[in-house]
C-alpha cells in the first residue's frame, strides 16, 4: 500500500493509482493511519521528509505499531548519506531513537553513482530488549491501549502516542510467528482462529473463513466473471466498500487487479483478519468521504452495505461519493435487500448511469451499473 500526504507529493498517489497500484492519501499527522496493529511486513519510505525523529519519535512509533513482530523499515533519506551538519544531527537522533526502541540495524548501503543510501531497521520479536533498557525512553504502552485501535475504531479518533505496545508472545496470539507463505496464507485460517471463537456469520471462525472463501469463489466464477458484461481486461484498481474477510479479493487472485478491502466502522473487525491472508485494506465510515482523488477506481463492490448505512447517513450521498471515486466507463455491483436495493437503483439512473444487470432471488437484488460518460451541464446541490 502506498501513500503520501496532500502536500507536494499528493501527485505520487495519482500516478500510482494510474498505473493499477494500491494507493491512498494519508499523512503521518496527529492520529493513528487506519490500519491495524501488526499489519504490515515492510514500512519502506524513500526520499523520506518524515521527521521521524521528534516528538518523541510519536511517528515512527506509529510505524512501530504497523510493523509486524520482525518486521523491517527501510528509510532512504538525506540524513543517511549526507553530512552536513543538519542531517548528521537528524542521523544522531535517528539511530539513538531506533536504538532506545530495540529495532536491529541490519544494513546500511550507499549507492556511489546516484549518492544516496538506506539503511534497513528490524523491529525486535520478542519483549526481552525492552526490559534491558537502562531507561524506559520510549515508554511501554498501557496494557489498555489496543495496537489494533486506529482511526475509526469503535467510532474513535485514536491519536499517536509517544510509546511501544508489547509484542505478543503467547503461541497462540496474532504477530507471535509469521504468516503461511503466499499464496497457501491466502486460504489458510490464521493460526490465532481458535474454536472457540465465534465468526461473523455465527460458525466458528475458522470454518466461517473457509465458508465465506467458497461462496465468493463460487459468485465470482458464477457471475462476475462472465455474467455481468464486465471487461475485465480494463479493471485493474477494485474497491470493496464491505469486506468481511476479504472474500472476493481473494476469489479475484489470478486476475490482473488488486482490491482495496474496506472494514466499515460498524462492522466487526476483521481487517487483521484480511492482512494475515496477504491481502489489503483500511477502516473507513462511509458516511464520511474517503481518502482518495477522484476517478480512483474501476470497480467498485457494495455487499449489503447501503442497507446498513441507510439509518446513520442518506443512501445518496453515499452514491454521490461512488459516483466520485469511480472512473467514467466503471462498473458498480451492488447486493442488497429488495427495497434498498431499488433505492439505489433510482439514484443510479438519476446518475445516467446503465443498469447491465439485475436479478431477484429471495427478497435480494443483485444489480450491475455501468457509469456512463454523462455529466450534468449544470451542477445541481445536493439537498
Amino acid at each position: 500500500m502506498s501513500f503520501a500526504p496532500k502536500d507536494e507529493h499528493e501527485a505520487q498517489v495519482q500516478f500510482a493509482l494510474e498505473r493499477g497500484i494500491p494507493a491512498i492519501s494519508a499523512a503521518m499527522g496527529t492520529k493513528r493511519l487506519p490500519f491495524p496493529g501488526g499489519a504490515y511486513d515492510v514500512v519502506h519510505c524513500a526520499r523520506c521528509r518524515v521527521p521521524w525523529h521528534i516528538e518523541g519519535g510519536k511517528l515512527l512509533l506509529e510505524a512501530n505499531r504497523l510493523l509486524r513482530p520482525g518486521g523491517l523499515f527501510v528509510w532512504s533519506a538525506t540524513p543517511v548519506y549526507r553530512k552536513d551538519a543538519e542531517n548528521v544531527g537528524i542521523w544522531q537522533a535517528m539511530a539513538a531513537l531506533t536504538k532506545s526502541m530495540c529495532w536491529e540495524m541490519v544494513t546500511r548501503t550507499s549507492d556511489t553513482v546516484d549518492q544516496t543510501a538506506m539503511v534497513i531497521f528490524k523491529k525486535p520479536s520478542s519483549n526481552e530488549c525492552y526490559s534491558k533498557r537502562s531507561r524506559a525512553e520510549p515508554p511501554l504502552c498501557e496494557e489498555s491501549d489496543d495496537p489494533n485501535a486506529a482511526w475509526y475504531y469503535q467510532s474513535r479518533n485514536i491519536t499517536l502516542q509517544a510509546c511501544m505496545h508489547r509484542v505478543a508472545t503467547e503461541p497462540a496470539a496474532r504477530g507471535s510467528r509469521w504468516p503461511e507463505q503466499w499464496p497457501e496464507r491466502l486460504t489458510a485460517a490464521p493460526y490465532w482462529l481458535n474454536e472457540s471463537q465465534v465468526g461473523v456469520y455465527g460458525k466458528p471462525a475458522a470454518d466461517d473463513l473457509a465458508a465465506d472463501t467458497k461462496h465468493w469463489r463460487e459468485a465470482v466464477n458464477s457471475s462476475y466473471l462472465s455474467g455481468m458484461g464486465i471487461e475485465w481486461k480494463n479493471v485493474r484498481n477494485v474497491i470493496d466498500m464491505r469486506s468481511v474477510y476479504g472474500g472476493l479479493a481473494a476469489a479475484l487472485r489470478d486476475m490482473k487487479v488488486w482490491v482495496m478491502n474496506i472494514v466499515s466502522v460498524e462492522s466487526p473487525d476483521t481487517l487483521p483478519i484480511i492482512y494475515e491472508r496477504g491481502l489489503l485494506g483500511m477502516y473507513h465510515d462511509w458516511c464520511e468521504s474517503l481518502s482518495t482523488y477522484p476517478r480512483s477506481y474501476d470497480l467498485v463492490h457494495a455487499d449489503h452495505l447501503f442497507s446498513k448505512l441507510k439509518y446513520r447517513c442518506k443512501v445518496r450521498l453515499v452514491m454521490a461519493e461512488v459516483d466520485r471515486i469511480l472512473r467514467p466507463e466503471g462498473k458498480m455491483i451492488v447486493r442488497d435487500d429488495r427495497e434498498t436495493a431499488e433505492e439505489v437503483e433510482r439514484i443510479a439512473k438519476s446518475l445516467h448511469w446503465e443498469v447491465r444487470m439485475a436479478v431477484s432471488n429471495q427478497g435480494e437484488r443483485l444489480l450491475c451499473f455501468h457509469k456512463t460518460m454523462w455529466r450534468p451541464t449544470q451542477v445541481q446541490p445536493l439537498g
